[in-house]
């Protein structure tokens, strides 16, 4: 007996399938360039996304005596590359990931036998002493694209940088459909206050990583004001969570940061033992940011510590006036132009260091 399903007989509808098909081939061109000229209208323009496929390609780019930059947000912003390179002699590669603790590179970089080269850390104790989350998992996520890309994931970057380069469009943090919701013009009523239009992205990024502050973030303004309440949340300490005993849960935060000490000083000298050399680096932080970082992670704790045990020569940026006199316009990273002033002044700082 034939079963319903085997029996079921989809009848496609007669339509007009070529001319349709035609009319979808006419109106995809025109949609992209029309999507296309209003992003641009909004003060879009066309830049790479910071991928981990992105950082796995600076990252094959690492040679036994290379000179890599490596931590969070800080350096990417605040290290100017063509300067550094004046500087110190040698073209930096910037490994650093925006929103990340620099452990696990680190501690990458001291695993590779072949690696031998020169280390500059940023250390901001809150983020590289964190003992977990998206701290810790954006730099894994990073460091597994690096061991696990395909051919074919490898092309595609290829492809996807020759696009992100022309069109506008390609911001995957600023034009997804959730962030264009929020856009949306909703007029003030009561109980609800709609914030003012914002100006566009806040950096832009090249081949090497390389980020620049967009010039309205570095101006007195709303999308500087955005920034700024931004940081705050993200650099308080979060409470001990609800479901696990305040005192366990202090407990094994403990633990964890110890390790971190232990674990860390264990990579440098690693690093070390083959020739290699690490600076630890403390970039310019202002404003209410500093005031939760000194408070959360006083200098003579963690920073102290971590120079001490590693072995490690470390630059802090109070120490020096031509470094302390550096203002971070939304409370975290410098300008553009800073950026390359201060690189500048920093640079004789860390031939200093890293001399024998």
């Amino acid at each position: 007996m034939p079963s319903s399903i085997s029996s079921f007989e989809r009848t496609i509808p007669a339509q007009p399938w070529n001319r349709l098909a035609g009319i979808a081939v006419a109106l995809t061109p025109a949609a992209v360039v029309a999507w296309e000229l209003y992003c641009r209208s909004l003060g879009y323009g066309p830049t790479l996304n910071d991928t981990p496929d992105l950082w796995a390609e600076r990252r094959e780019a690492v040679r036994p005596d290379s000179l890599v930059i490596i931590g969070d947000s800080r350096p990417l912003f605040d290290v100017d590359l063509d300067q550094l390179e004046k500087g110190l002699g040698q073209r930096p590669i910037q490994l650093a990931i925006a929103g990340s603790c620099a452990y696990p590179v680190l501690a990458n970089l001291a695993a590779d036998p072949q690696f031998r080269g020169t280390v500059i850390c940023s250390v901001v104790p809150l983020m590289f002493f964190a003992p977990g989350g998206p701290l810790i998992a954006n730099a894994e996520d990073a460091l597994k694209k690096y061991r696990t890309r395909t051919l074919a994931q490898r092309s595609g970057h290829q492809l996807v940088m020759l696009l992100e380069e022309r069109l506008a469009f390609l911001k995957q943090d600023d034009l997804t459909l959730g962030q264009l919701l929020k856009r949306l013009p909703i007029p003030n009523r009561p109980g609800a206050l709609a914030p003012p239009p914002l100006p566009p992205y806040f950096s832009t990024a090249d081949r090497e990583r390389r980020p620049r502050m967009f010039e309205p973030c570095a101006q007195p303004g709303p999308l500087q004001n955005r920034v700024k309440l931004g940081w705050l949340p993200l650099f308080t300490p979060p409470p001990p969570p609800s479901f696990v005993p305040r005192e366990a849960f202090l407990a094994g935060v403990k633990q964890a940061v110890e390790a971190r000490f232990k674990d860390a000083a264990a990579a440098v000298k690693a690093i070390r033992a083959r020739g290699g050399k690490v600076v630890f680096v403390r970039f310019p932080v202002s404003g209410e940011v500093k005031k939760i970082e000194d408070q959360a992670t006083p200098r003579q704790g963690p920073w102290t510590r971590l120079l001490a045990e590693s072995g490690a020569p470390g630059i802090y940026f109070e120490d020096f006036p031509e470094l302390a006199g550096f203002e971070c316009p939304e409370w975290s990273h410098l300008s553009n132009a800073d950026s390359i002033e201060f690189t500048k002044r920093l640079a004789p700082h860390l031939k200093k260091a890293l001399s024998p």
